[in-house]
């Protein structure tokens, strides 16, 4: 089929980023917005910009009958979803399905598999991936008897969720049952599902992930990993390509069954399987998958030179793989840093407001993905991201200067920010060194409080 309009259902930095491969693909395109983003940089570039709903998320960007409406109406042949909101909501893809505008992404069986983690683990299992030991839990004796096979410490999960919402540690196994009643509240207030299960805690431990395409029907290839460890409250702020200190037998065990999971799945679109590297035992384990495009996928972008965007809409409309997996060559290395309006000094407290202006740097090897110009406006309703700024260079060690140039050079003025919170990161010498855990972050702030 030919595409020749999209609807996109997002905002901010990735519906600029969407908008701008439509533009080279000659593809026309319609942007869903609401009250607060009329007047977006993405609302300028759009080919028209339709309102769909007032301010508030649910009313709008969530709001999926509004969103199919303005794909109908406007007669639009795909939906591109970008990430988060509707991103991974099985209802948006299936109804594409039945009205005949083509989601640019999975299945809705395919969300649906990997959206359980419980059915996700399953799936992994199958497909001979290592997962973290652990399980599912339906009582408290189950429960009990579990975390006594496994042994403290360990982590309590949420079925249903992500970023961290229904995630609980527990030290001691006397505090199990409570604290399992918390992690099942909480997961059931943020996602409506109050299932939990229990894993291994791993202490030291790195998040890396797996970057792929699938055609839909079982081909699958993957563009190399990426190195997310650097995280504050399972938000993740700098990620990187590829992953320091990796093992070069574990990575390619690692890639493998990345594959593997996928293509058990016979998996269309971009995706990314992401792992739990346990530094200590060099193993790595399943976590989940991501049935979307991710924030951080320019790194991969900038090694590789392969536009994930323009992929996603060839795969959905139905030309296939148009890459074979030794026409992947990755080059050099990449970083990125998320800039967000939020400050440092509040304990991250979101700083909505208007730029006075905004300076962002440029030159070799240098990229930067935002929506941010002089005069815009930063709701109060939303992730608080404004903008990645990448840097690739010949080796990690050139990206890392590179990014640190960049990063000096960029200027935002109105709001609060991490910028020289992301300066500092970038200039220990841990992160410097590479291959940093997941507990990296929460040490170098410990550090400064000391």
């Amino acid at each position: 089929m030919t595409i020749r309009r999209i609807l996109i259902a997002n905002r901010g930095e990735i519906a600029v980023r969407i908008i701008r491969s439509c533009e080279k693909l000659g593809i026309e395109t319609v942007l869903c917005v609401s009250e607060a983003d009329r007047q977006s940089l993405a609302a300028a570039m759009a080919t028209r910009a339709v309102c769909i709903g007032p301010a508030s998320p649910a009313k709008s960007y969530l709001n999926i009958d509004a969103v199919m409406q303005a794909a109908i109406g406007y007669h639009c042949d795909a939906i591109h979803p970008g990430y988060g909101f509707l991103s991974e909501r099985a209802d948006l893809a299936r109804i594409c399905e039945q009205e005949a505008v083509t989601f640019i992404g999975p299945t809705a069986a395919q969300i649906e598999a990997v959206g359980d983690k419980l059915r996700a683990r399953s799936e992994a299992i199958a497909a001979d991936v290592p997962v973290v030991p652990g399980g599912p839990v339906e009582s408290p004796e189950g429960a009990r008897r579990l975390a006594e096979a496994i042994g403290a410490p360990l982590l309590i999960k949420a079925v249903g969720g992500g970023g961290g919402r229904g995630m609980k540690l527990v030290e001691d196994l006397a505090d199990l049952t409570a604290t399992m009643d918390m992690a099942s509240a909480e997961a059931g207030a943020a996602f409506g599902d109050a299932r939990v299960y229990i894993e291994r805690y791993v202490r030291e431990g790195r998040h890396i992930e797996v970057q792929l395409l699938g055609d839909g029907k079982g081909r699958v290839v993957h563009l190399g990993e990426r190195d997310c460890s650097v995280q504050r409250r399972y938000q993740k702020l700098v990620e990187e390509t590829p992953a320091p200190h990796l093992p070069p037998a574990t990575r390619e065990k690692l890639l493998a069954a990345a594959v593997r999971f996928a293509e058990r799945l016979d998996y269309r679109g971009a995706g990314t399987v992401e792992f739990l590297y346990d530094v200590a035992r060099d193993e790595f384990y399943f976590l989940e998958m991501n049935a979307r495009i991710q924030v951080e996928h320019p790194v991969t972008e900038m090694v590789s030179g392969v536009d994930l965007v323009a992929e996603q809409i060839a795969i959905a409309a139905g030309e296939g793989l148009r890459l074979h997996q030794e026409e992947i060559f990755l080059t050099g290395a990449a970083i990125e840093c998320r800039i967000n309006a939020e400050d440092p000094a509040r304990d991250f407290m979101p700083s909505p407001g208007t730029v006075a202006s905004a300076s962002w740097p440029n030159g070799e090897g240098i990229r930067v993905d935002t929506h941010i110009v002089d005069g815009a406006k930063v709701p109060p309703f939303y992730d608080s991201m404004i903008a990645k700024v990448i840097a690739h260079g010949p080796d990690r060690a050139a990206a890392l200067t590179r990014l640190r140039a960049a990063l000096a050079a960029t200027r935002i003025e109105g709001i609060a920010t991490n910028l020289a919170f992301q300066r500092d990161i970038l200039a220990d010498a841990d992160f410097a060194e590479g291959g940093v855990d997941t507990g990296f972050l929460a040490r170098m702030m410990a550090k400064e409080d000391a």
